[in-house]
């Protein structure tokens, strides 16, 4: 079975507790798709899932299948932290590969970059994932609430849990970079 971890104590009354009971793992990709509010959630790694269901799957498999529903690659990317295989881009190398409208993104400053997670990352703007990147090789993320979180909701215990892991930065923090960077030349003394 799988939940929204909110809805877990729920799950073990009577009838489920009322939540929706879904047999087909594929109705996670409509779960996930809009927030409680309806809003379009325009990343997979944001923290607002909706409530309210209860994912009852008949075998490993389609457990796989629902969890890649919701959050895209978390297994495989666990998995592969786990045994030590996990390749981290540094948002520098990501940066240099942009073209076209997006390259000016890659002369973002660092201190550009470092604010941008700050006000971008992190649960407390919206994203649920444990950031693995640094700007490069040489400048890890300063410390913060974004860098410092651990990619598992609320209270759950880190045993009990599969982390949300950012092993790159976003196509969203991308854009955000293009923008700072943008700003950072326009009030550049002539």
């Amino acid at each position: 079975m799988l939940t929204h971890w909110q809805d877990a104590a729920a799950v073990n009354k009577p009838e489920f507790g009322g939540v929706e009971v879904h047999r087909d793992p594929a109705a996670a990709r409509e779960i996930s798709t809009y927030a409680e509010d309806g809003t379009y959630r325009f990343t997979k790694g944001q923290v607002n899932l909706k409530r309210g269901w209860l994912m009852a799957l008949g075998s490993l498999e389609e457990l796989r299948q629902a969890l890649d529903h919701f959050y895209p690659a978390c297994l495989g990317l666990f998995l592969a932290e786990e045994d030590g295989t996990l390749e981290v881009e540094f948002l520098r190398d990501k940066l240099q590969r942009q073209t076209g409208m997006y390259r000016f993104a890659r002369n973002i400053s660092d201190a550009g970059a470092q604010q941008l997670v700050r006000t971008v990352c992190g649960p407390a703007h919206q994203c649920a994932k444990r950031i693995l990147w640094q700007i490069d090789a040489a400048t890890p993320l300063e410390d913060s609430e974004a860098s410092r979180f651990n990619g598992i909701p609320g209270e759950v215990p880190q045993n009990e849990a599969i982390p949300l892991l950012c092993r790159e930065a976003c196509n969203h923090f991308v854009a955000e970079c293009r923008r700072v960077a943008k700003t950072e030349f326009e009030q550049k003394p002539a």
